[in-house]
């Protein structure tokens, strides 16, 4: 899936680390987004995310208009199918689609190498988010009252609420995750 536009959705690499630094920015000073109160540095921002669900999406320009990564949520064996995600999109591109095209790809890309498990933690009040999550399969399973407090944004200081948003998926035939970390991992 394309988004709409002249706009192309690339593998992430470091290349695309000043446009990702200033689309996460962006999202941590709007409240909604992260509990970061900085975008951390290029390579602590890589190493803790799977190389081949990281995804951009550039204009003609090659200017980065919203990137999605997924991390492991555990190193342990048991859970290796299991990754969390986070889509931004750039305030100038939002409302075109991009969000849907990034996550629509990442689902693709995430059942095809084996992974049976995506989730997301998401602001309550983050209704944009939660409801493209909706859109695309992901169930609402939980909710943590008060989680932590906002460090920046609008709400800074203030606690926030997250929901859980799963999806479930029927890894491709003969297709498993490259584990983390192997059998008898802690």
């Amino acid at each position: 899936m394309q988004p709409s536009g002249e706009l192309r959705v690339l593998p992430l690499t470091s290349s695309h680390w000043p446009g990702i630094k200033r689309i996460y920015q962006q999202g941590i000073d709007g409240g909604l987004a992260t509990f970061e109160s900085a975008v951390p540095e290029c390579a602590d921002f890589m190493a803790g995310k799977v190389d081949s669900l990281g995804l951009v999406a550039v204009d003609s320009a090659n200017s980065v208009a919203g990137w999605i990564a997924a991390a492991p949520v555990s190193k342990r064996w048991a859970y290796r199918g299991v990754i969390e995600h986070s889509v931004y999109i750039d305030r100038a591109h939002s409302g075109r689609g991009l969000a849907s095209a990034l996550l629509a790809e990442l689902i693709v890309r995430a059942q095809s190498q084996g992974y049976w498990m995506i989730q997301s933690a998401i602001f309550e009040g983050n209704q944009a988010s939660r409801a493209l999550h909706l859109k695309l399969g992901f169930r609402e399973v939980g909710f943590r009252e008060r989680i932590a407090q906002a460090p920046t944004g609008p709400s800074a200081g203030q606690w926030v609420n997250t929901v859980l948003y799963e999806l479930r998926l029927e890894p491709a035939s003969g297709s498993h995750p490259d584990p983390v970390a192997g059998p008898g991992t802690p």
